[in-house]
């Protein structure tokens, strides 16, 4: 694939301070356009010989240890193997300065000086800046930040007279128990892990130091150590393009200048079992090279690593394989005798020796390695590295890394309760010093530190545990190696406290993996990364808010906290209004609740839902998801109204019945005849309010009134059937088609309002005012059962008629002046677009059968849309936040907000009274003690708690014993009728058991 080819021209000679001054936006990739390249390589290469050219292909790694026989050895490098390039590790600054004075005074051609630094110097040299390392780097938000971070890099590797980083690491650690990559990636995201890639390389060859992004093809997802072993990578090609050669197709892309090839055993890319990808054509010169474009410089990893060092002429097979240097470490005589070998013997040409040192020759160049040759100052190398302005982005690396995680119910900022003093619990003593001194310094109450170590005995360690229960707000700090906090998971998993617990972390992600039964009960995570005195004072001031968090997780820890989370700390923000420990309720329970709802909402069971919780009237949890629908994307708000659905029953007609019982203008011994006239001379004239409050009245559960107002002779063949055809289009069931072509029966539908035509039913369709007594009439002739229990909604349109009938005056405006009004009630109502536009409500479904259009503020209900949108049975809209004022003022015993709606005694017998022969209550639906698996309510339900469900998805239940208040409202109809996965998956009970679960 050929693609355009940039142009990295070097102004300046490397000199005085070594920096290498270059564009922000320059890449190490040759042109054949340069002249002044072309002539140099050319000076250069025709003085070598076959041994000097094969030199320049080998990469030696040296320790920067100065001693007479090190400075003997290296000289013996540069002058008897003329080696094309080093690679120190171990020593100091001063002393790789020296050795590589040595080197360039002594070689014939100019050394290219090359570093293991994934997190710069201190990789590999003591007393040299100490970066974050990648995992910690992924979570900075600010990708800028990463590219100072690679130009300040840059800059001490020029000062040190270092021309190649073999970083960034671009794997994506996909693996959480990969033995060798983990802390060294970006990340689990390859978006993400590209992004760090592109902008740290960019940092470094704009500073002069040519990038090398390793382990090509990708070693992240990986459970054995290739310096131990040939590990494997077992995936298609998909796959691979997805995740693994992603970074590496960005950094192309970005016209970077080195890739770094691991020794990695990849079926898909290389089918024999026992080459690895550094010495595959098919991966290096296939893959890399012809397939993806790179036109840079190839280095192969170590090849003394055991995934290929027992390979037979090991280096030469590297340089067939595509790969410009190789990289040995002990065995650089062998490495040159056995490329010359197989030049001898015709197994690698002279030719590809001449390409490969050809292109060296030219990075030498473009990296400014041409006369004359400076040597480095060695005299204060440690104090030119470690500027100030060093230290300063060590500080804004570490600062940006940090990283909140949960903050469930707003634990953080940690706010005491009064007085009471806070808990500091530090596992390993004497590793947080610092920390714990700024707790003290920032926290307005007294900070009480326990500590847990690997000495204490069980008796120690349940003081421990009964001595932390006392307070009100914990801090568990974690320190030391990432491997220590593993004796102490127990112990923290099994700790019950009524408080919640901020856990911080000053190691790197990993020490957080084993404790995840743990941080299951934590409000919230702060990880700091590594536990510098800075980090230290810095996550002290991130718990009480004097500091922003901004970082999102590199690293998903178990199943708790996935990559790209992160809650936001900014300085003074204020904390939760309601800590659920101060209630009685347990944060990691009740926020399982999210999990819930966003498996609902993965799963398709609702475009959205508003979820509330009050405890003791206070609000611990109230949270919207999702969008309106899958095609309008606007969120979901708390303002937003649902169709309630039969939710409708107790939040609307139970509360007008209440009422009037309550003001003795009813009783439940009436007869509903009494009331209705209708009734009277029918079988149904001995029907009491208590018989249709309970459902025992004998009426049927429901009647299709709508089969009233089509004309039978436009339906062809069946109302519904199991199968399309021309006539039958609209789906009501997953195998059920309705006729799509009826026609209503002359003068019952009009497209306008009129005083004949008031029932609004839909868009343009007002049906007669008549069809309101039709429905009254077919209720009167019905058959009757026997009166045992049958859920039925005409006992509530029925119920909603002996209301208007005492009340003398429509149930809407009779529950608006006598509760929802006065209770400040503003979006709790039937008709809603008489006041609220389409915008301000959830839409309900698409396509319904009977109206032929999709439905937003519409009742769904057909037999409430036939009765105007106004019925005892459906047709109340309202959201969560209203719905649980209007339960928590019957939990209340009748009165809100110091005004009274009801008495004790009349909320006393309506929610407690309970059916001999069924679940129900007067008017309220309650759990099924007896048979769990068809209860309404989650397996611990009380049988004093009281609600109702609606076929919409929506649920209000009330627990007085606990003194909680439940309600869940979601549009799960649309834009399917027939979506049934609600329920399948128990979301409502799921919901309510978690919050059940927090209560223990």
């Amino acid at each position: 694939m050929k693609r355009p080819i940039l142009l990295l021209f070097v102004a300046l000679l490397w000199g005085g301070a070594g920096l290498l001054h270059a564009q922000a936006e320059v890449s190490f990739l040759p042109s054949a356009a340069d002249a002044r390249c072309k002539q140099w390589v050319d000076s250069v290469y025709s003085g070598l010989n076959l041994q000097e050219k094969v030199g320049q292909l080998i990469v030696t790694t040296f320790p920067a240890k100065v001693d007479k026989q090190k400075k003997k050895q290296i000289r013996d490098l540069v002058k008897k193997y003329k080696i094309g390039g080093l690679l120190f590790a171990e020593g100091t600054p001063e002393e790789q300065a020296i050795l590589t004075n040595i080197a360039q005074k002594n070689s014939k051609v100019p050394v290219m000086i090359t570093f293991d630094g994934e997190w710069g110097l201190s990789m590999r040299l003591e007393g040299t800046p100490y970066f974050p390392k990648n995992a910690a780097l992924g979570c900075i938000e600010d990708n800028h930040l990463i590219y100072e971070y690679g130009r300040e890099v840059a800059r001490e590797f020029r000062e040190l007279g270092v021309h190649v980083n073999f970083a960034p690491d671009a794997d994506v650690n996909t693996n959480p128990l990969n033995p060798v990559i983990h802390v060294r990636s970006f990340g689990e995201d390859p978006k993400k892990v590209a992004e760090k890639v592109v902008a740290y390389s960019r940092g470094l060859e704009s500073g002069g130091v040519l990038s090398v992004s390793k382990h090509f093809p990708g070693h992240g997802d990986t459970d054995v150590d290739s310096h131990k072993g040939l590990p494997s990578l077992c995936y298609n090609r998909e796959r691979l393009d997805s995740v693994e050669l992603y970074p590496f197709k960005e950094m192309i892309r970005a016209g970077l200048g080195g890739v770094m090839v691991g020794h990695l055993q990849v079926p898909v890319l290389e089918p024999d079992a026992i080459t690895a990808s550094s010495l595959s054509g098919n991966v290096v010169t296939g893959l890399l090279k012809n397939e993806m474009g790179f036109q840079g410089l190839v280095f192969t990893d170590a090849l003394d690593m055991k995934g290929v060092s027992s390979v037979p002429q090991v280096t030469t097979k590297a340089l067939l394989a595509g790969n410009d240097m190789v990289l040995v470490q002990y065995n650089t005589e062998n490495a040159v005798q056995e490329v010359l070998n197989a030049v001898k013997d015709g197994v690698l040409s002279e030719k590809v020796v001449e390409e490969k040192c050809r292109k060296i020759l030219t990075y030498k160049y473009l990296l400014g390695l041409r006369q004359p040759r400076p040597q480095l100052q060695v005299s204060g190398m440690s104090y030119r590295i470690h500027t100030d302005e060093a230290k300063a982005l060590v500080t804004r690396l570490r600062q940006a890394a940090v990283t909140v995680l949960g903050n469930h119910f707003g634990a953080l900022p940690l706010t005491p309760v009064g007085d009471t003093p806070i808990a500091l619990l530090s596992v390993v003593e004497g590793k947080d010093s610092i920390f714990i001194a700024e707790m003290k310094k920032l926290s307005p109450v007294p900070v009480e530190c326990f500590h847990l170590t690997g000495e204490m005995g069980e008796d120690e360690l349940h003081e421990l545990a009964r001595k932390l229960a006392n307070y009100r707000r914990v801090v568990i700090s974690i320190s030391g190696k990432d491997t220590d906090a593993l004796a102490y998971a127990d112990f923290l998993a099994g700790l019950n406290l009524p408080a919640p617990i901020i856990y911080a972390f000053f190691t790197s992600y990993r020490a957080m993996q084993p404790l995840v039964p743990a941080l299951n009960q934590a409000s919230a995570v702060v990880l700091g990364h590594s536990s510098e005195a800075d980090i230290q004072q810095y996550v002290a001031g991130v718990i009480f808010a004097k500091v922003p968090a901004q970082g999102k997780l590199s690293m998903s820890i178990g199943n708790l906290y996935q990559a790209g989370e992160g809650s936001v700390i900014t300085p003074g923000m204020k904390p939760g209004r309601i800590i659920p420990e101060d209630l009685g309720m347990k944060s990691n329970e009740l926020h399982r609740i999210d999990a819930i709802v966003k498996g609902g909402l993965a799963a398709g069971a609702y475009p959205g839902c508003q979820v509330l919780v009050l405890k003791d009237g206070q609000t611990v949890y109230d949270k919207c998801f999702g969008t309106h629908s899958d095609k309008d994307t606007t969120a979901v708000r708390p303002t937003d109204m649902f169709d309630l659905a039969s939710l409708t029953k107790t939040t609307a007609t139970l509360l007008a019945v209440m009422k009037l019982y309550d003001t003795g203008k009813l009783k439940l011994t009436d007869k509903a005849s009494q009331y209705l006239p209708i009734l009277r001379n029918t079988n149904k004239k001995n029907i009491t309010i208590k018989d249709l409050l309970l459902h025992e009245s004998g009426l049927p559960p429901y009647i299709r009134f709508y089969l009233e107002a089509i004309d039978p002779n436009s339906v062809h063949g069946p109302y519904a059937q199991s199968w399309v055809d021309e006539w039958h289009r609209t789906q009501v069931s997953e195998h059920s088609y309705y006729c799509s072509s009826f026609k209503f029966k002359k003068g019952l539908v009009a497209e306008k309002e009129s005083s004949a035509y008031n029932l609004h039913v839909a868009d343009k369709m007002w049906l007669n005012k008549s069809f309101k007594n039709t429905i009254l009439q077919k209720i009167a002739r019905c058959d009757m059962d026997s009166k045992r229990y049958v859920y039925s909604d005409l006992g509530f349109i029925l119920l909603q008629q002996v209301v208007e009938a005492i009340a003398k005056l429509p149930m809407d405006l009779y529950l608006a002046k006598e509760f929802y009004a006065p209770m400040g009630l503003q979006r709790t109502m039937y008709l809603p677009l008489l006041r609220y536009s389409k915008q301000e409500i959830m839409p309900t479904v698409a396509n319904d059968f009977l109206r032929r259009q999709d439905l937003c503020g519409y009742v769904h209900d057909e037999a409430a849309a036939c009765m105007g949108g106004i019925s005892g049975n459906a047709g109340l809209f309202s959201t969560a936040t209203e719905v649980a004022k209007i339960y928590q003022m019957m939990l209340n015993g009748g009165e809100w907000n110091g005004k009274r709606y009801l008495s004790e005694a009349t909320c006393r017998l309506f929610t407690t009274e309970a059916s001999a022969i069924s679940r129900r209550g007067l008017g309220f639906d309650k759990p099924n003690l007896k048979d769990l698996k068809n209860s309404p309510c989650a397996p611990s339900a009380i049988g004093a708690v009281y609600g109702h469900t609606g076929f919409t998805g929506t649920c209000a239940w009330v627990d007085p014993e606990h003194g909680t208040v439940y309600v869940f409202l979601s549009n799960r109809l649309c834009p399917n009728v027939w979506n049934t996965k609600l329920t399948e998956m128990n979301i409502r009970t799921n919901i309510q058991e978690a919050i059940y679960k927090s209560l223990k």
